[in-house]
């Protein structure tokens, strides 16, 4: 049987982590608020009803790809193009493939950084790896202007969050609604996430800044895990009403 990740791939291991899950869904959450095209996400009004939901159903697309078969990871890449197009067609404009590609950087860049922060560093190999995968489904979009291997990327990663990334109105206002679905615990905590997760330019841009609380609060995690608390971490961390995406991080079913 062919699957559209590889069984031992460390792609696999780094979406099947529940803790991984969570730290990549923070990095997205900061950056998201940032991007110049994030008005598309305003434009449906499902980002600013439901900030969390919206980022959940990203990142569950994600996941859904890299444990999937490869007929059926073609087919949810599918459903998503078909979905874009459907909002561009409302709007009567595309989206921009800047704005596409950007979105894939976030789910390479975060995959990275939040395994590395979590169990250990990754070897060239293995982020060339992760850069192929999600190279493959943004060809399958079609889109254009991808870079064509992981040293490219890292070009077009830094370039882009120096020229797409910009704090104004919708930032402040999708800040305000992570506050407000998370309650004022659970934003701090968020915060704090995206403190030691996040790049520099990303980190200046929402001016997070540096806290001591962020690396203690990493730490305090990790000893969870070994301990085995961490189901109750996860549901302290992320609202009631998550509870059975929160349940279901850990133990994705293949295929």
């Amino acid at each position: 049987m062919v699957y559209f990740v590889d069984r031992d791939s460390i792609v696999r291991r780094i979406w099947g982590s529940g803790d991984t899950i969570l730290l990549i869904f923070a990095g997205a959450a900061a950056e998201f608020a940032l991007n110049k095209a994030v008005d598309w996400l305003y434009f449906t009004g499902r980002l600013p009803s439901d900030p969390l939901k919206r980022l959940f159903s990203t990142v569950s697309y994600a996941r859904q790809i890299v444990f999937s078969k490869q007929e059926d990871a073609l087919l949810a890449i599918d459903r998503i193009s078909a979905i874009h197009r459907g909002v561009e067609e409302q709007r009567g404009r595309d989206i921009p493939d800047w704005a596409y590609r950007d979105v894939l950087s976030m789910l390479i860049d975060y995959s990275i950084r939040s395994h590395e922060l979590l169990e250990r560093k990754l070897t060239k190999a293995e982020k060339e790896e992760v850069f192929a995968v999600f190279y493959r489904v943004g060809l399958r979009m079609g889109l254009k202007g991808l870079p064509s291997d992981y040293p490219q990327w890292l070009s077009m990663r830094s370039s882009s969050l120096h020229e797409n990334l910009l704090n104004g109105p919708f930032t402040t206002d999708l800040y305000r609604q992570y506050r407000k679905h998370l309650g004022w615990f659970r934003y701090g905590i968020l915060k704090q996430a995206q403190i030691a997760l996040v790049p520099e330019a990303v980190n200046n841009l929402l001016g997070l800044g540096r806290n001591p609380f962020a690396s203690m609060l990493l730490h305090g995690y990790k000893l969870s895990r070994m301990i085995r608390v961490k189901s109750w971490l996860k549901n302290a961390i992320l609202p009631r009403e998550y509870k059975k995406q929160i349940a279901a991080l850990d133990g994705f079913s293949e295929g």
